[in-house]
């Protein structure tokens, strides 16, 4: 489904460019779960980027279906690849309601049964028709955040962008937003990228995942592998030791929950 191979990044000019990402490459098969991992400024959040058509200072090739994305995308491609955004409150207009946020990319893409398709969308999220016409202001960040996923699945895309979805929350609401996204991804035959610093979260959606630093991958691994506590690279060991307080809390939180 995605191919992504010699991915480098670049901002900046000649002397004072700035390599973000240097040759990354990694594949997510169709209907599965990919993570990337890693602290702030590893890269991993433009690489999300770069496959969202929202960067365009890359080289080498990003693959959807065997089909090369260049810098500029048609409507069909971004209809296809949607993206979810870490701040919730931030990629939400404040002076639109609810209504209006699921309703424009319908128009944008030309989709009819708008009404149906907003109301439908609510619905899968767990958000009843009374949040229609409020205001983001009046919603909570985990509820925020389930309109944020409401828009990006609204498309009925194939391919969804998480970039740190849940890191803005309360670790009680993370557990409940990261079930929804599984059930999701299982319910749609979606295929996730996911995209966060912590390797507990994302061990809770993927069943594979790379760790970055600095740019580049160190390490690729899958769940199994957190699990067993099998990683090799010293930083990637660094990141499953500081994820395991919030692995238990999750853990405790999801129990209590279910």
């Amino acid at each position: 489904m995605i191919r992504v191979e010699g991915l480098t990044v670049t901002f900046g000019e000649h002397a004072k460019s700035v390599r973000a990402v240097d040759k990354v490459g990694f594949r997510v098969a169709n209907g599965s779960a990919f993570g990337l991992v890693g602290e702030s400024g590893s890269g991993k959040s433009t690489v999300l980027r770069a496959i969202a058509g929202l960067i365009t200072t890359w080289t080498g090739k990003i693959l959807l279906d065997g089909q090369p994305l260049g810098q500029r995308r048609s409507p069909a491609s971004r209809r296809k690849l949607q993206m979810v955004f870490q701040d919730p409150y931030g990629s939400l207009h404040p002076r639109h309601t609810i209504d209006r946020i699921l309703s424009e990319p319908c128009r944008i893409h030309s989709l009819d049964r708008v009404a149906d398709r907003v109301a439908g969308a609510l619905a899968e999220v767990g958000l009843g028709p009374a949040f229609r016409y409020r205001y983001p202001h009046q919603l909570s960040g985990g509820q925020r955040q389930r309109v944020a996923i409401a828009r990006a699945l609204i498309l009925e895309p194939e391919i969804v962008l998480l970039d740190e979805p849940t890191s803005a929350l309360d670790v009680s609401v993370q557990a409940e937003i990261l079930n929804l996204l599984v059930d999701l991804r299982r319910r749609r035959g979606l295929t996730y990228l996911f995209v966060s610093h912590n390797l507990a979260v994302v061990a809770h959606v993927c069943g594979e995942l790379a760790v970055m630093r600095q740019g580049r991958i160190v390490e690729a691994a899958t769940a199994a592998d957190l699990a067993a506590g099998t990683l090799e690279h010293p930083y990637s060991r660094q990141l499953l030791a500081s994820s395991k307080g919030y692995s238990r809390e999750a853990a405790r939180i999801a129990a209590a929950s279910g």
